[in-house]
């Protein structure tokens, strides 16, 4: 006998629903996420406010989010390395290296 599972608060506040919305004849799948009330009527707020879809708004902001997270962790990458004064001044060897590179003559 199988026990059944009861999510947890965090598991269902986490989970997502997948189903098929159809799009004239194309189909296009969808996850249907749980968001707080607020978050949700900040999303629509700015939908109506930019004349996009609630979709268009959310998909722009993970992706500002996504960069925001990239660039964070290459800057924290950056300062490690100007912390290890060996790596550092190799760094900037290899960039003066590149830098001549650029001068070499060649066309563009």
């Amino acid at each position: 006998m199988t026990k059944s599972h009861h999510p947890t608060q965090k598991e269902a506040s986490d989970s997502f629903v997948m189903k098929a919305m159809s799009r004239g004849s194309e189909a296009m799948e969808s996850l249907t996420v749980r968001i707080s009330r607020s978050t949700h009527a900040a999303l629509r707020a700015l939908a109506e406010e930019t004349d996009e879809s609630m979709t268009e708004v959310l998909d722009k902001a993970i992706e500002i989010y996504r960069r925001q997270r990239f660039l964070a962790g290459l800057n924290a990458d950056f300062a490690a390395l100007r912390k290890n004064k060996a790596a550092w001044e190799e760094e900037l060897a290899e960039r003066k290296l590149w830098d001549a590179a650029l001068t070499d003559g060649l066309e563009d």
